[in-house]
C-alpha cells in the first residue's frame, strides 16, 4: 500500500511507520514536528514538515503522489494533541488542533478521492465505564476536553463517511508503553501523567522516588488497575485495520489493549524486578477510576489481532530505550 502518516514522527506514529515500512509498503510522514522528532522517522520513509491545519498542503502531497502513479490508498492519523491535563488548561488549542485538523484532513481527502482512514482514537472517549471495562459500544462520556475532541474526531468522521463514502478503521486505546526492538525509537518525551514513564523518571535517578496515588481503590491491592498495550503490538493493528479497509471487509471501530489489566501496584513490582528504585504510596489524585480495561474481542475477531508482547518486555525496553536516550542527551 502506499500510505500517508500524519504525525508519523511521534512517539506511537513513528513505530506505525516503521511497521509499515518492515512489512515493504511505502510511506510518507506529514509532520510539523512540535512534539515528533525528524530522527524517529524511519530513513526509508518520506517526511514532509508541514502542519494538519493546512489543508491545501495535504491536496498537494495527494496530487503529487497521484501524478507519480503511487496514489495514497490509506492515510493513518496519529497528529492529535494528547495530554489530559494540558487540554484542561488550554481546551482551544486542542478542538483547533484535534478538530480543526481532523476537518482539514477529511477535506483534503474528499477533494482527492482518498478513501480509507486508519485514526489513532483512544479510551478517554469513555469516561467512567460502568464496571471499569470499556466496550465499544458502550455509551461514550468523555470528562476532559482531549476525550471530548478524539470523541468529536470520531463522530466526524462517521458523518464525512457516509456523505463522501469513506471507509474508516477507528482504533481507540489505553496505556502504551514500550520501544521498538531496535530500540532506535521509543518515547523521547516525558509524559508524567503515564505510569511508566513516571517509573522510568524514578529507575533512571532523575527522580528520588515514586509516588504511587492511593492505596485504597475498590481493586485486589488496592491501586488503580489499567490496561496496557506495547506500542510495536499497536503498530501492528493499525496496519491489519489498513488491510482490512483494503480488503473491502468495512468500516469499524475497536479496542486496542490486553483486555485483562494490571494494578498500578503490579507494574511497579515487575520494573523492580529489571531496574532498583524507590516508591511510595502518596494521596489519590483526582478523577481516576478504580479501573479501566479494555474489551478487545472485536480488535481479535475482525482484525485477527492479538497483543504478542507481554509487560515485563514493555517495561524492559522502555527502560533499556531511556538509558540510551540519556546517554545520547549528555
Amino acid at each position: 500500500m502506499n500510505a500517508l502518516v500524519i504525525g508519523g514522527a511521534g512517539y506511537i506514529g513513528s513505530h506505525a511507520v516503521r511497521e509499515l515500512v518492515r512489512a515493504g509498503h511505502s510511506v510518507v510522514v506529514l509532520d510539523d514536528l512540535s512534539t515528533g522528532n525528524a530522527h524517529a522517522v524511519h530513513p526509508d520513509a518520506r517526511l514532509i514538515v508541514g502542519d494538519i491545519l493546512d489543508k491545501e498542503g495535504m491536496v498537494s502531497i495527494f496530487e503529487a503522489a497521484a501524478d507519480a502513479d503511487a496514489p495514497i490508498d490509506v492515510v493513518f492519523h496519529f497528529a492529535a494533541k494528547m495530554i489530559v491535563s494540558e487540554s484542561v488548561a488550554k481546551p482551544l488549542d486542542y478542538y483547533r488542533n484535534n478538530v480543526v485538523g481532523m476537518l482539514s484532513m477529511l477535506e483534503a481527502m474528499a477533494e482527492c478521492g482518498v478513501r480509507n482512514l486508519v485514526f489513532s482514537s483512544t479510551a478517554a472517549v469513555y469516561g467512567r465505564p460502568e464496571g471499569g471495562i470499556c466496550h465499544e459500544d458502550a455509551p461514550c462520556k468523555p470528562i476532559n476536553p482531549y476525550g471530548e475532541t478524539k470523541l468529536a474526531c470520531e463522530r466526524m468522521v462517521e458523518w464525512v463517511a457516509q456523505a463522501h463514502g469513506l471507509n474508516y478503521c477507528i482504533l481507540r486505546y489505553f496505556n502504551v508503553a514500550g520501544a521498538d526492538s531496535s530500540l532506535e525509537i521509543g518515547l523521547e518525551k516525558d509524559l508524567l501523567t503515564w505510569i511508566v514513564p513516571l517509573i522510568m523518571q524514578a529507575a533512571l535517578g532523575n527522580e528520588e522516588k515514586l509516588t504511587i496515588f492511593g492505596d485504597d481503590y475498590d481493586t485486589p491491592d488496592g491501586t488503580c488497575i489499567r490496561d496496557y498495550v506495547h506500542v510495536t503490538d499497536l503498530a501492528k493493528a493499525h496496519i491489519l485495520g489498513a488491510q482490512h479497509l483494503l480488503d473491502g471487509k468495512g468500516s469499524l471501530v475497536a479496542n486496542l489493549g490486553s483486555g485483562s489489566g494490571f494494578s498500578v501496584a503490579e507494574v511497579v513490582e515487575a520494573a523492580k524486578r529489571i531496574v532498583d528504585f524507590r516508591s511510595e504510596y502518596g494521596p489519590r489524585r483526582p478523577g481516576d477510576p478504580d479501573i479501566l480495561i479494555a474489551d478487545t474481542s472485536r480488535a481479535r475477531e475482525l482484525l485477527g489481532w492479538e497483543p504478542e508482547i507481554g509487560l515485563d518486555e514493555m517495561l524492559r525496553s522502555d527502560y533499556e530505550f531511556r538509558k540510551i536516550l540519556t546517554q545520547r542527551n549528555k
